[in-house]
């Protein structure tokens, strides 16, 4: 038996319905989720876009594609692998409800949890981890994305994932922060940074890159950026002492030049065609951290680099335990801004997908129910 003031039959959300286009994405009316044992029921007040959203949609994580995320338009891509379409490389099970980054309150609770919740303003931290191996796939799923999330009126998690947030931003600043930082917290801790170290860091005015500017700052970390230079003041006023345009000709001779020497840490979401400046650009010993490559994902690499220079290269999906938590405590003492550039109606979930892809925004787009 749960714990509960009374619950609407059915909501709005957005069904992902397949593979493909924007057409995909159906508003309608479904069964208001109910808490089983151990699990909380959240009305949703803002939930985050990321690129988890677009390349479950267009079926980029598919080894088959070898394109940039936006090389397969809002349509998507024409040559798939439906067993290996999800960040984990493995099936997604249609219609699903996506969303990671959810903010709002606590309405239900299910057996063995306590109603003293009830009320409760909460953050959803999406990594959704097992006991023992968490670094195994099949023993991690992410909400939005192995089970239903946060485009819906309603949404429901294990109660151990639905943090309590004190703080006096909104719903919808507070929803810029889970997957980005998350994701940027684990990006930074790949590459053990110390304070004095210098680090350059490639889409930086994304949700991830503008993230990890501020983290790298907290560190004590020297930041270059690379991003347009119309979001040069923004990404400054974070913290970044350089912006470097992104698209320079000569990459490595820019960021040498701005570090007046070689890198310690390079901190990497674009992909292909900055890698391999971004490798020469390290010095001996350097870092390489990769949580991403939204410009392609195929590569050249002169592995002397590696050899020879003593690198580390390290990739950072999967968040450890107690990284959300971290980021929750830096949210409640001001130490991290939100970056929210634009509010979308959840009907309107398709228009603000076709504004992400886009990618002339800064920080992150956020649909309110």
């Amino acid at each position: 038996m749960s714990h509960a003031a009374p619950l609407p039959a059915t909501m709005k959300a957005v069904l992902l319905t397949g593979h493909g286009g924007l057409e995909k994405l159906v508003y309608t009316d479904v069964p208001t989720p109910r808490p089983d044992s151990g699990e909380v029921v959240i009305r949703v007040g803002a939930c985050g876009l990321n690129n988890t959203d677009i390349n479950t949609r267009t079926a980029w994580y598919s080894k088959t594609v070898d394109q940039a995320i936006g090389d397969g338009g809002a349509d998507g891509f024409e040559t798939i692998d439906d067993t290996e379409a999800t960040w984990g490389s493995g099936a997604i099970h249609f219609p699903v409800i996506q969303g990671a980054d959810v903010v709002g309150r606590i309405v239900a609770v299910g057996p063995d949890t306590d109603p003293g919740r009830i009320g409760e303003r909460v953050i959803i931290d999406p990594w959704l981890l097992g006991h023992g191996d968490w670094q195994n796939t099949a023993n991690s799923g992410y909400f939005g994305s192995e089970c239903d999330g946060g485009f819906a009126e309603y949404t429901k998690v294990r109660a151990a994932n639905a943090l309590p947030v004190t703080s006096d931003l909104t719903d919808a600043e507070l929803a810029t922060f889970p997957c980005a930082y998350t994701t940027a917290e684990n990006l930074v801790n790949r590459t053990t940074p110390r304070p004095g170290e210098t680090v350059v860091i490639t889409g930086a005015s994304g949700g991830v890159g503008s993230a990890a500017i501020q983290l790298c700052r907290l560190r004590g970390c020297r930041v270059i950026a690379v991003a347009s230079l119309t979001k040069a003041d923004l990404l400054r006023d974070l913290g970044a002492e350089i912006v470097i345009d992104r698209n320079t000709d000569d990459l490595e001779s820019a960021i040498r030049t701005a570090a007046q020497g070689p890198v310690d840490i390079a901190l990497d979401v674009v992909g292909a065609p900055m890698f391999m400046a971004l490798i020469n650009a390290l010095r001996q010993g350097g870092r390489y951290s990769t949580s991403g490559c939204i410009a392609g994902p195929m590569a050249k690499f002169d592995l002397r680099q590696l050899v020879y220079k003593d690198l580390q290269l390290t990739g950072a999906t999967i968040c450890p335990p107690g990284t959300m938590h971290r980021v929750v405590g830096m949210i409640e003492t001001g130490a991290l801004k939100p970056l929210l550039a634009e509010t979308f109606g959840l009907k309107d979930l398709a228009r603000a997908q076709e504004i992400f892809l886009q990618k002339q925004h800064v920080g992150n787009i956020v649909v309110t129910p």
